[in-house]
C-alpha cells in the first residue's frame, strides 16, 4: 500500500471506479447476448426491441468512458446488421 495520503486515496478511488465499470461492462455484455439470442430464435420484433436496449446500454457505457465511442459504433453497426439480415 502507498505511504502518501493522496496515493492511498487514488487506490481507493480506483477500486471504486473499477467496480462501477465492471457493473456497466457486465450489463452491456448481457444486453448484447440477449440481442443475439433473439436473432438466433428468429423473432424479429424481439430482436428489434433488444437492439434498441443494447445500443442504449452501450451508448451509456461510452458516455461514462467504459468503452471508446468508435468501439460502440462498431458493435452497434454489427448488431443492426444482424437484425436487418433477418427475414
Amino acid at each position: 500500500m502507498a505511504n502518501i495520503k493522496s496515493a492511498k486515496k487514488r487506490v481507493l478511488v480506483d477500486r471504486r471506479n473499477e467496480e462501477k465499470n465492471k457493473a456497466v461492462r457486465s450489463a452491456s455484455k448481457t444486453a448484447v447476448k440477449k440481442l443475439y439470442a433473439a436473432v438466433e430464435s428468429g423473432d424479429k420484433a424481439a430482436a428489434e426491441a433488444e437492439l434498441k436496449n443494447a445500443s442504449k446500454t452501450l451508448e451509456m457505457a461510452a458516455s461514462k468512458g467504459v468503452y471508446h465511442k468508435n468501439n460502440v459504433a462498431n458493435k452497434t453497426s454489427k448488431m443492426a446488421k444482424a437484425v436487418n439480415k433477418m427475414a
